[in-house]
């Protein structure tokens, strides 16, 4: 079976997924194409922030003696849970990114009143 490589990637297309639905509920909600324009900008720079930060890396020692079933058992193990972990990493960050959002949209929003 042959690699797939899919473009444009994933993550690209969650971007432009929610730049897309930002601007249609903005424009829904009445707002002009300045506000679009600096929640579009906002967004890019954390989205990008948030992606960076998920970018980690750690080494565990394993105790001499464990036979391969073992070590591929608690690698496994491991991955598993590092996953998780990173899961509900990304959805309070993705939580903590709207609430910060919001804000700065609002802030935004006020200052031109």
């Amino acid at each position: 079976m042959s690699n797939i490589l899919e473009f444009p990637s994933r993550e690209k297309q969650a971007y432009a997924y929610l730049t897309e639905q930002l601007e249609s509920l903005l424009r829904d909600k009445g707002a002009d194409d300045a506000l679009i324009a600096y929640a579009t900008k906002l967004l890019t720079k954390v989205y990008g922030d948030i992606q960076g930060e998920s970018d980690f890396s750690f080494s565990v020692s394993l105790p001499n003696g464990l036979d391969v079933d073992e070590v591929q058992e608690l690698q496994e193990n491991i991955a598993s849970g590092v996953e998780a972990l990173r899961q509900h990493h990304h959805s309070i960050m993705i939580r903590m990114a709207a609430q910060l959002l919001l804000t700065e949209l609002e802030l935004f929003q006020r200052s031109r009143d």
